[in-house]
């Protein structure tokens, strides 16, 4: 390994003879800029940058004149900029909007700052402007510390009076009490306060958290030693009063299935426990045996955490991540309704996958009706939207299934079941699992499959003998070969349509926490005006139903319009993408069949088209599943994985049981009865 190399005299030479505490504030600022740009270095080494600030410390250590100078600029620079929000505040965002401050981020990363500045905070990200900072600062030794303490503090003339505490110290007390009044603010809000815990709001510890701190405050002016028996009382009792208030917020948590989430709630919980972090680590700076390290690391925080301030991707994971959790585990608890583990169950998933193929024929012929009309390509996609909706809406009234829907809602209950892997045997019973959800979805699709066909040919047949020509002519029929042959983009195309079942489940979900947050379902049943409009009776059976069905309905209708529309919009911006469903495909091509009469079976495309089906039903599944478990998988804090170890199982299994995975042993066990 090589050493860094030796920084050059001349460099530190010519910083140090720019240094003038007499200059302008934009003039001094610049220079400071200058130093941290050359200790930072075209390397970005650690090693290499404390080669360098070790080398400036000697050089200036090893001049009077330049030690005065250096004490001069530095103490009217804490003259000219106040810390204290830079010590309170820097990294908070400033606003819960997500538009706003979203707009804000590519403002601050286009617009550039001006060092001629009194603000601290921007001061601060001019000179520490690299993630790179982070590492060395929190790399610096005790030892560095010192020396940089000693150096800028400021040599006394005259005997220090009695409990005296330094501007430093002064700073840091003034940035705890910022931080306080925002948590107590906070947990005084009625947003926070009405889904606290009943224990933890009697408790009041927001009340009392002001009148801790201020009893800290003067133990610490009368006596600031650190190995006072009072100040450490005061200390403790600060700090658990901060634990309580953390505690307190931690209990809406326990609440959000009941009372839902919202950005602004997100915003606001994160805020305080970011706070009360922050006012951690500031108590360390003033209270900790070694200041100097504790101070190092606050500091490289605040860079850290400056750097995120500026991350738009940062700021969509902050915004989105509890709430993908209440949707992933929503969907979780639906999902359990979708996964069999015996005969009973798994004949009674084909059953209502029939019923749901059936539905399905009806849709596919009211969709080359809606063709036939020749509509606009936008009106044309919202009236197939339409009648998706419609479908998929009467297939969840009649308790049936399509079998696409569901991998989006399984996958997060597989997730939840990874939480658990570090204990024995756990490796087994999530391959289990794995081997119900498999045995499920093949019934599902087989079951939508296994009607959908019959029913759409039944129809054409129909068709031909009353009105003398069956549902679609050849010329269509062809054109179904064509578009749903393997040879084509079929495969891109149902991928695509993997991700639109996945964005319908987190439309569902979204959904189904905005109808809980706001309490719609107490709404509809207790308003008197519309108690008085539907009745009381009718008005409890209609909350009750939109409470048990608006996650299915938003998830239904959110799919059909996206299967019809989107392919509309795709078209007017040029990019030529269509869906593939497996069940509306396999309808339009029975149709084709049904058309084209018995010589189709001789006809290779036919063939092409039945092996694109089977790669459309592979994709619809596979991708739903594996963006929804990557979902749940983040949601649930789900990391460090065997996926080796899990994969083996898996293949084991398979080669040892290959029929379960498509067909329920015998002495399976019993679970609760699937739903749609």
């Amino acid at each position: 390994m090589s050493l860094p190399p030796t920084p050059r005299r001349h460099d530190v030479a010519e910083l140090l003879q720019a240094l003038d505490p007499q200059a302008e504030m934009v003039q001094r600022h610049l220079w400071l800029i200058a130093l941290f740009e050359w200790l930072r270095g075209d390397r970005l080494s650690v090693p290499a940058t404390l080669t360098r600030l070790g080398f400036f410390l000697d050089t200036v250590q090893g001049s009077p004149a330049h030690q005065a100078s250096l004490r001069a600029w530095w103490q009217t620079l804490m003259q000219t900029i106040d810390a204290t929000p830079l010590l309170a505040d820097h990294g908070f965002t400033s606003r819960s909007a997500f538009v706003s401050e979203f707009f804000e981020r590519i403002r601050q990363k286009l617009m550039p700052c001006t060092p001629e500045t009194a603000d601290a905070s921007t001061l601060f990200s001019l000179v520490l402007c690299h993630k790179f900072d982070a590492q060395w600062l929190s790399a610096l030794d005790e030892l560095t510390l010192t020396r940089i303490a000693e150096l800028l503090s400021a040599p006394r003339t005259l005997p220090a009076l009695p409990n005296a505490i330094s501007p430093w110290q002064s700073t840091v007390l003034e940035a705890i009490i910022f931080c306080t009044s925002q948590v107590r603010a906070a947990g005084f809000s009625p947003e926070l306060r009405l889904r606290m815990s009943v224990p933890a709001r009697d408790a009041e510890p927001f009340h009392a958290l002001a009148r801790d701190f201020d009893a800290l405050r003067d133990v610490y002016l009368d006596a600031p030693d650190t190995e006072s028996p009072n100040l450490a009382a005061a200390t403790l009792q600060f700090r658990e009063r901060l634990e309580a208030c953390r505690s307190a917020a931690a209990s809406v948590y326990t609440h959000l299935d009941a009372n839902g989430i919202s950005v602004n709630l997100v915003f606001q919980l994160r805020q305080l426990r970011e706070r009360v972090l922050r006012v951690r680590a500031l108590l360390d700076c003033l209270l900790s045996p070694h200041p100097a390290a504790s101070t190092a690391r606050l500091l490289s925080h605040l860079v850290a955490v400056g750097q995120e301030r500026l991350s738009l991707r940062a700021l969509i994971a902050a915004n989105s991540s509890l709430l993908a959790a209440k949707v992933a585990e929503r969907s979780s608890e639906t999902g359990e309704h979708y996964i069999t583990r015996n005969r009973a169950e798994y004949v009674d998933m084909l059953r209502k996958a029939a019923g749901g193929g059936a539905v399905m024929s009806l849709t596919t012929a009211l969709k080359f009706g809606v063709v036939t009309l020749g509509l606009s390509v936008f009106w044309s996609g919202f009236f197939a939207g339409v009648n998706y909706a419609l479908s998929f809406v009467l297939i969840q009234l009649l308790h049936w299934t399509v079998a696409t829907k569901q991998p989006a809602m399984t996958a997060p209950a597989m997730a939840a079941k990874l939480k658990d892997l570090a204990q024995t045997d756990a490796v087994g019973a999530f391959v289990e699992e794995v081997t119900h959800l498999v045995r499920s979805q093949v019934a599902s699709v087989v079951g939508n499959l296994a009607l959908v066909a019959p029913c759409v040919a039944l129809l054409s047949v129909g068709l031909q003998y009353l009105f003398g020509q069956p549902l679609i002519d050849k010329t269509q029929a062809e054109h179904v070969l064509h578009a749903l042959t393997l040879l084509g983009p079929t495969a891109l195309f149902a991928a695509f349509t993997g991700v639109l079942l996945f964005a319908s489940s987190i439309m569902a979900g979204w959904v189904e926490n905005w109808f809980v947050l706001h309490r719609l379902d107490s709404a509809l049943r207790y308003n008197p005006r519309i108690t008085r409009t539907l009745g009381t009776a009718r008005a409890r059976r209609w909350s009750v139903f939109m409470r048990d069905n608006i996650s299915g309905l938003a998830a239904n209708i959110s799919l059909g319009s996206m299967l019809g529309l989107i392919p509309a919009f795709a078209t007017f911006f040029g990019l030529g993408l269509e869906v593939r469903h497996v069940t509306l495909s396999t309808g339009q091509l029975a149709a084709a069949c049904a058309s084209l009469g018995l010589e189709v079976f001789q006809l290779p495309s036919l063939w092409w088209c039945v092996a694109g089906l089977a790669f459309t039903g592979v994709l619809n599944v596979g991708v739903s599943f594996y963006l929804a478990f990557r979902l749940a998988l983040r949601a649930h804090n789900v990391s460090g994985l065997d996926r080796t170890r899990i994969r083996c199982a898996i293949w084991r299994q398979l080669c040892a049981r290959p029929l379960s995975f498509f067909w329920p042993p015998r002495d399976a066990p019993s679970a609760a009865a699937p739903r749609t």
